[in-house]
């Protein structure tokens, strides 16, 4: 990456980073999501005391906490307040990181198979239902994520959530539920409604990864970027999501393989083969209709 910035010098917005409450929120929230994990994974082996629950699952949630306290509370969470490679590190954990561990964890399945059999067709009805499926398409995905860097970095927009209280939670928020819908779409191992072949999400992937790299390229220029930082934070922010969400990107494409699971076709005797039987691609699993796979 080359070429010289071209923003003010002058320090980013500073927003309400380390505050009492900026400490209390995340932490309540991350004990609340455990302990909804934990009883939801109680419940399941109850329901189901012969399938059990891979313990890989359970630590990938418990990892996708620990990087989403990392981002949240100190000392990073001040730290990103007064500098912008902070909050690319920030951006990363929470949009890349931590969405990608918690969606190898499995939720939507460890939820199916915790709830009766009633509010797990609920649920189901509700994963098939059409804005379910046209959100949990990759080009949507794709959008939400990438076109969210644009519009943070490109436009007036960061300046203007980080110095209003509580912009930088929205911000913070939009990182997390988007990254972790894209995971979920390209490599999650939970049942989705109209998920593409992997083809398609590999293209969509090449895509994620080719955008990024040019989002950190023209930031690290200075190209028509609208932060209002140094220009050292600026381009060590660009380095941080270049190489940073490289790493990220081969994380996924690795979890998009290892979960894979291609339909093998039958064979008669003596080796002819069935006419293969296409199921539609990210179609539930039979199991959903009662309740849990």
């Amino acid at each position: 990456m080359g070429g010289g910035a071209t923003h003010p010098g002058h320090g980013h917005g500073g927003g309400t980073g380390g505050g009492l409450l900026d400490v209390w929120l995340p932490a309540i929230a991350l004990l609340v999501c455990a302990t909804a994990y934990a009883l939801a994974l109680r419940r399941a082996r109850r329901r189901n005391p012969a399938q059990g629950w891979p313990a890989p699952r359970s630590m990938s949630f418990a990892a996708g906490l620990v990087l989403l306290a990392v981002a949240l509370l100190p000392p990073l969470a001040p730290f990103a307040h007064r500098d912008f490679r902070g909050h690319m590190v920030q951006h990363l954990l929470l949009g890349m990181y931590a969405p990608l561990a918690l969606v190898l964890a499995a939720p939507v399945t460890l939820l199916l198979r915790a709830l009766p059999p009633h509010r797990g067709r609920r649920l189901t009805a509700v994963l098939r239902s059409r804005p379910a499926r046209l959100l949990a398409h990759p080009v949507t995905a794709l959008l939400l994520t990438t076109g969210g860097l644009v519009l943070l970095y490109f436009t007036p927009l960061y300046d203007t959530v980080m110095d209003r209280p509580g912009g930088h939670w929205l911000t913070h928020a939009h990182f997390l539920l988007s990254g972790w819908l894209f995971a979920y779409v390209i490599a999650g191992p939970d049942p989705a409604p109209a998920r593409p072949g992997v083809p398609v999400r590999l293209v969509v992937l090449g895509v994620a990864i080719a955008a990024h790299a040019a989002i950190a390229q023209l930031m690290y220029g200075g190209f028509w970027v609208e932060v209002h930082a140094p220009i050292a934070e600026v381009q060590g922010g660009a380095e941080i999501m270049y190489y940073g969400g490289d790493v990220a990107e081969l994380l996924l494409a690795a979890a998009l393989v290892a979960t894979w699971r291609p339909v093998r076709t039958p064979r008669r005797a003596y080796g002819t083969r069935l006419r293969s039987v296409r199921r539609p691609a990210g179609r539930l699993e039979e199991g959903m209709r009662d309740g849990g796979p």
